[in-house]
């Protein structure tokens, strides 16, 4: 499987695809999902799941944000289903976000029609500009306006508690993840759509869905950088794969992994 670029997002396509994952990564980040999220995207490409990652820039207005790549994630599947490069029967669609690209989801879910089967949210987000743009706080344009996310982030909550339509839901926090909003994400989920809404907390922080596969190659003499490289990867690889396992669990509970 190859990466391709089809209009405007990237795509990984398995012979014979089970179901199709939208996805969508966090501030910063976002603009080259195939790179920055690649093993994760290419683990799941693996066990059967189509990939189309929509990159984007992030902007203070999050609402023309989740159009856009809305559009483009249309467009690309429309695409692919006219050029058969995917068949035409019937593939479940889930949503798949990290930080950011959870709020975009819920948001796509809130003010679009769209179907999804159910959508993954890791490391939800939803501070304020101030507090998630680095260094807002020393331009000098904060001093004459207020400067904050469209929408901001109360409203944003109140946009999810009324209008969020995606019943199927599995929510992903990690233990050393200082940025994480999910609780305060939960109950509102779970009050919308009971016994629909999971929740699961994993070791690992805010950058383990980034995890990439490292090939440190050691010398003619194993030295202590080695040993030290070698945990590292262990502890990295640890965490990312119990995050493979419990996606591809919610995703398919008849997978046995």
């Amino acid at each position: 499987m190859d990466w391709q670029e089809i209009s405007g997002s990237w795509v990984l396509m398995p012979p014979r695809p089970t179901a199709l994952v939208h996805f969508l990564g966090g501030a910063f980040i976002a603009a080259a999902p195939q790179l920055t999220y690649r093993w994760l995207l290419e683990q799941l490409g693996r066990q059967g799941y189509a990939i189309i990652a929509t990159p984007f820039v992030n902007t203070l207005d999050h609402v023309a944000i989740a159009r856009e790549v809305l559009n483009r994630f249309e467009t690309t599947l429309d695409r692919l289903k006219a050029t058969r490069v995917l068949s035409q029967r019937y593939l479940p669609v889930y949503g798949i976000g990290h930080s950011l690209g959870c709020k975009i989801h819920l948001l796509i879910g809130s003010l679009f029609s769209v179907e999804r089967a159910g959508n993954i949210l890791i490391s939800f987000n939803n501070y304020p500009a101030k507090r998630a743009i680095p260094f807002l706080d020393q331009f000098n344009v904060t001093l004459a306006v207020d400067v904050e996310f469209t929408p901001s982030p109360q409203q944003t909550s109140e946009i999810i508690e009324k209008h969020y339509d995606v019943r199927r839901n599995l929510l992903i926090k990690f233990t050393n993840d200082e940025i994480d909003q999910t609780v305060s994400l939960m109950p509102v989920l779970q009050e919308r759509f009971p016994n629909l809404v999971a929740v699961q907390t994993l070791p690992g922080n805010h950058l383990t869905p980034l995890g990439q596969d490292i090939n440190w190659k050691t010398g003619d003499v194993f030295t202590p950088l080695d040993a030290i490289s070698q945990w590292m990867q262990q502890e990295v690889y640890r965490d990312l794969n119990r995050l493979k396992r419990e996606i591809i669990r919610w995703l398919n509970p008849l997978s046995g992994t």
